[in-house]
């Protein structure tokens, strides 16, 4: 009953999305209001249907159901509520369909709360959504089918991947999916606004709080992997420029183009065409990340499916919405004037550069993901693009994006003067060379790239506050009136404020984690004792403990400090029956300046007691999880800006004119 209720749900919702797609681009074009309502209708709609068939999904899981071949494969009776819960997506099949329903959901809320968007561009949008979500609940039904069914039913499931049995996993695949799909929304703004021949300050306002939604999504969505990597894998380390990695890194990269290039729209009426290819680029990047990660044609932890004839049907679906996104572009791209203008120096241009080297610095990872395919397709050698390409070459990149920040941040609109950057930036630049030399002075280790990526954080921090006191006149003006300005200051100023000073705090969480890490690895049996950073580790003990659906291993180390323990940690190797499977739960002291982190391996012997034991010291990983917590808090606040809600503001004019901004629409005034 439950796989017929989804089935259904799922061929409906097909239906309705294709119905969506007529409607909103037929009516659309003609303008009528009729058939631009049942658009809206038809979205909302196809996202309860897809919401149906995602709840029969669940309660499938819930109920360990095994006679949905879905359920059979990723589920088990013994295992806990929230990996059965979390079994749902954690599968092709159910990711799929936790993707197509952050797709309907997107699409119902702009049928919802886009009352004040022109009744053409919601229309169109809407059209456009559609289409993608017809393409995805297609390719769902016919290769990627969730509600498959088994006869006669099994009496147990096969459990779910005991690497997915993790609390990160549990929320990483939601956050991660509503940053992708979520820039289909801006896909869809950029198409229609193709189709309609305009892009205006009021189109730019419209955009970016949706392009913020899928930012702050993916970066929480990153973070949690990382933290995951970190945690789970036991290898010490949470990045390791793995091609699903990458996969998730490029759009954010576009995203945050995105983001900045659609300022530029807003303020200045100009850039349009950077900004909808960006708007292009994100989802496209989003669309060749599913296709990577379900594919097969490379190799990953992280890979949910290694099925070429799916892969195929995927990279056709990103053909054809790519290809037929730039072949609009590039048959409307030219009826989009730029109408504002500025001067070479100025914060519009500031900004232009800053898309420039996101725009390189995505490109240099889509090269280093693809480069080894590309190699052994044409020539048959097999070659590996690892940590060193990448730190190599992004690395510059960062700096020089640092130091475009903070023209950015430090001149004004329309024109500025670049003999007013030294004074302005004075303090900035005087603290982070005096840390940088402090560091040298200390023996700090790591060469040329440590140094690089202390001056780039600190930077950026500095900067951020720098630019705050100058706001405020904290030194001309006072406390009392600097608190009194600060408190006018709309929120997505102290969003971005926030996102900025992350990205600095996660530079140096990531130049200590990489470049300052100590690691050691030893054999040590119970009662043994080794050092490291200043304590000494004493295992003490190891013990086998039965779990509900798993057996572990636990073994218990006391970190001692001049004679005293200061902390026990007890990493794992767990053992799970269903999967045939075994994992490494690593252990961790977080502390402010650093990590200490322990694994245990396999033992030498099948009666002896020595364990592998690897133990990192990690100077400023809080840092790191703590940078990127204030990147996705600074995208939560600018959302909750009220300017978001509202079209472009009108230009001001003389009161005898009595016209409105270029572009804003009647009403949308602010």
């Amino acid at each position: 009953m439950t796989s017929d209720i989804g089935q259904v749900s799922l061929i409906l919702a097909l239906l309705t999305a294709l119905v969506q797609t007529g409607l909103g681009l037929w009516g659309g074009h003609r303008g009528d209001t009729a058939l631009m309502s049942g658009a809206s209708r038809a979205a909302l709609c196809q996202a309860g249907l897809v919401v149906l068939a995602f709840a029969a999904l669940t309660v499938a899981f819930i109920r360990s159901d095994f006679a949905i071949l879905t359920v059979f494969q990723n589920s088990h009776t013994a295992k806990p509520l929230i990996y059965k819960i979390a079994g749902v997506w954690g599968n092709h099949e159910g990711s799929l369909l936790l993707w197509v329903m952050i797709l309907a959901g997107l699409g119902a809320a702009i049928a919802g709360f886009g009352q004040r968007l022109p009744e053409t561009l919601k229309a169109r949008t809407l059209g456009i959504q559609g289409l993608i979500g017809a393409a995805f609940l297609a390719f769902a039904l016919l290769t990627s089918n969730p509600f498959a069914t088994l006869t006669p039913a099994p009496v147990e499931g096969m459990d779910l991947n005991p690497l997915l049995q993790d609390p990160g996993l549990a929320f990483h695949p939601p956050f991660l999916y509503l940053g992708y799909v979520g820039f289909s929304v801006a896909f869809s703004f950029a198409l229609a606004a193709l189709l309609e021949g305009r892009v205006d300050p009021a189109w730019a306002r419209w955009v970016r709080p949706w392009t913020l939604l899928a930012w702050t999504a993916l970066t929480i969505g990153i973070g949690l992997g990382a933290l995951w990597a970190y945690m789970e894998l036991g290898w010490g380390g949470y990045w390791f420029w793995d091609p699903v990695e990458n996969a998730s890194l490029m759009p954010w990269l576009a995203g945050t183009a995105l983001l900045h290039s659609a300022i530029v729209v807003e303020k200045r009426n100009t850039l349009k065409l950077w900004t909808v290819l960006m708007a292009i680029t994100a989802f496209s990047a989003s669309l060749l990340g599913a296709f990577v990660v379900r594919s097969g044609v490379l190799t990953s932890v992280h890979a949910f499916a290694n099925d070429p004839d799916r892969g195929a049907v995927l990279l056709l679906i990103f053909v054809v919405l790519t290809g037929g996104a730039l072949v609009l572009f590039a048959w409307r791209g030219g009826a989009m004037q730029a109408e504002g203008r500025f001067a070479a120096v100025s914060r519009e241009s500031a900004l232009i550069l800053n898309n420039v080297v996101l725009a390189v610095v995505t490109f240099t990872v889509l090269i280093g993901t693809f480069w080894p395919l590309f190699r052994e397709v044409t020539t048959g050698e097999r070659i590996t693009v690892g940590p060193p390409y990448y730190s190599a070459v992004t690395t510059p990149l960062v700096v020089v994006l640092a130091l475009v920040m903070a023209a950015g941040v430090m001149l004004p609109w329309k024109r500025g003067y670049l003999r007013d950057l030294p004074r302005r930036l004075a303090a900035a630049l005087g603290i982070t060379g005096l840390s940088v030399l402090i560091l040298a002075v200390t023996g700090g280790r790591g060469g040329v790239m440590a140094f690089a990526g202390l001056a780039t954080g600190c930077f950026i921090i500095l900067l951020t506050v720098s630019d705050l006191v100058s706001r405020t006149k904290l030194f001309s003006a006072g406390p009392v009136a600097a608190l009194r300005r600060a408190k006018g200051f709309p929120r997505a100023y102290w969003g971005g404020s926030l996102a900025h000073a992350g990205v600095g705090i996660a530079i140096l969480g990531m130049v200590g984690t990489s470049l300052w890490v100590t690691e050691r690895r030893v054999v040590l049996s119970p009662g043994e004792m080794t050092s490291l950073a200043g304590f000494e580790v004493r295992y003490e003990a190891i013990r086998t403990i039965a779990e509900a659906n798993y057996t572990t291993e636990r073994s218990t180390f006391a970190l001692e400090r001049n004679g005293k323990v200061v902390a026990r940690l007890m990493p794992e190797r767990r053992w799970y029956p269903a999967a045939e499977q075994q994992t490494v739960e690593a252990a961790v002291l977080p502390r402010w300046a650093n990590d200490i982190y322990i694994a245990v391996g396999e033992p030498r012997g099948v009666e002896d007691e020595a364990r592998v034991v690897r133990l990192y010291h990690h100077p400023l990983a809080l840092w790191l999880w703590g940078g990127g917590l204030l990147m996705a808090a600074g995208g939560a606040l600018s959302l909750t800006d009220r300017r978001y809600r509202i079209g472009a503001p009108a230009k001001k004019t003389k009161p005898s004119a009595g016209v409105t901004a270029v572009g804003a629409a009647p009403g949308l005034a602010e």
